[in-house]
């Protein structure tokens, strides 16, 4: 591993499924009317459970800029994904800036917690064996695995 960044293991076929999560992911992120979206409201949270008027007006005062942030981060993994893509490496690495890292983790993890919420995973995950979700579900986990393993190995981040 050199230090000019992170190698990730990926495919091209890979890369071009997990671009097009990204931009469904994109596509969620641009719909503002979250309501009972479960999806959205996962990757906003109650910061006060036990108070709903609470944690509605932190809501109403920082989601947009939380979901604005999310959607930063995808449009950078999706320019990296784009760039793999027209640059194919024969060697099946996607090379990472450090600087990327970050929005690599903040974005995978976000598209698990779309994928758990469709898929109804909560405290208890239990979801249809036979669901296809169920798979990209377990190989955002590998991708998001691998990655936190080459960031360890690099020194910084």
């Amino acid at each position: 591993m050199t230090g000019s960044g992170i190698r990730l293991p990926m495919q091209a076929v890979e890369a071009q499924h997990l671009a097009d999560l990204v931009a469904q992911f994109l596509d969620l992120l641009r719909d503002t009317d979250i309501g009972d979206d479960t999806a959205l409201n996962r990757l906003t949270p109650a910061v006060y459970p036990g108070d709903a008027e609470a944690s509605a007006e932190f809501a109403d005062a920082t989601r947009a800029d939380l979901l604005d942030r999310r959607a930063a981060d995808a449009r950078m993994v999706q320019a990296g994904l784009d760039a793999f893509g027209e640059e194919h490496d024969p060697t099946g690495e996607l090379l990472l800036g450090t600087s990327e890292v970050d929005a690599w983790l903040r974005t995978l993890t976000a598209l698990r917690l779309v994928i758990a919420s469709r898929l109804g995973i909560d405290l208890d995950p239990a979801p249809d064996p036979e669901d296809p979700r169920l798979g990209v579900y377990e190989w955002l986990g590998y991708r998001l695995e691998l990655l936190v393993e080459a960031a360890d190995e690099v020194d910084g981040i």
